[in-house]
């Protein structure tokens, strides 16, 4: 038997979902059968996660994830991933807490950075991926520099994020924000694109751009799959 993947989400549901399908479509594609591991969810409510960013209250915020995983936990998950970019601020702390083992999605991010060969690498997300310290000490440790854009582009990144991709809302419009603020980053030295928001996906895809992207939603659920599959 696989192990059973626990997927600690909700931050924001719209996020969460991709996780799911990509790991069923996944082994599906690899194996051509319907055998893949079983998958427990936990859907967090988000409103009050997004008043305690509002303040950056991250003692609430650990509280309440470190429910969240107990809960996957006593559902019989081996192995949980936190299906959010913003969450891993507080990956540290809730690793150390021992509650089941988690997969790092900066982790993931940075070896699939490296396998590509870049750098120095852009970087859009909320302003907490952007600006707290655990991306660019996480890529570190894979040689890897981050470049953030301006505030003026880091506002309409969070402003994107929370008012519309939160909701399922896709704006072409948008998409050509983000792209021009990707083409900043390029100018800025970056030589890829790291979508450091799991929303982001749903906006960005390869196909947009000729600068290489990083998704960071489908890079954390192949690594759960991966996980699962082979340890």
């Amino acid at each position: 038997m696989y192990k059973r993947i626990g997927i600690l989400g909700g931050l924001t549901p719209e996020s969460t979902v991709p996780y799911y399908i990509h790991i069923i479509h996944r082994y599906e594609e690899m194996f051509h059968n319907q055998a893949y591991p079983e998958v427990v969810v936990f859907s967090v409510s988000f409103q009050r996660f997004e008043d305690w960013m509002a303040v950056e209250d991250w003692e609430s915020m650990e509280l309440e994830l470190t429910k969240g995983l107990h809960a996957l936990h006593d559902a019989g998950a081996d192995f949980a991933v936190i299906a959010t970019n913003t969450m891993h601020n507080l990956y540290e702390k809730l690793d150390r807490r021992n509650i089941i083992p988690l997969l790092s999605l900066v982790d993931a991010t940075g070896v699939e950075v490296k396998k590509a060969g870049i750098k120095r690498v852009g970087l859009i997300g909320t302003k907490f991926a952007m600006n707290k310290p655990y991306y660019r000490e996480g890529l570190a440790k894979y040689g890897i520099k981050v470049v953030v854009p301006d505030e003026e582009d880091q506002q309409e990144v969070g402003r994107v994020i929370f008012e519309e991709l939160a909701y399922g809302i896709i704006k072409d419009e948008s998409r050509k924000n983000y792209l021009a603020i990707m083409d900043r980053l390029k100018a800025n030295g970056a030589q890829g694109v790291i979508l450091g928001c799991t929303e982001i996906p749903l906006l960005i895809k390869q196909i947009d751009t000729k600068i290489p992207v990083f998704d960071t939603t489908t890079i954390h659920a192949e690594a759960a799959l991966q996980f699962a599959l082979n340890s």
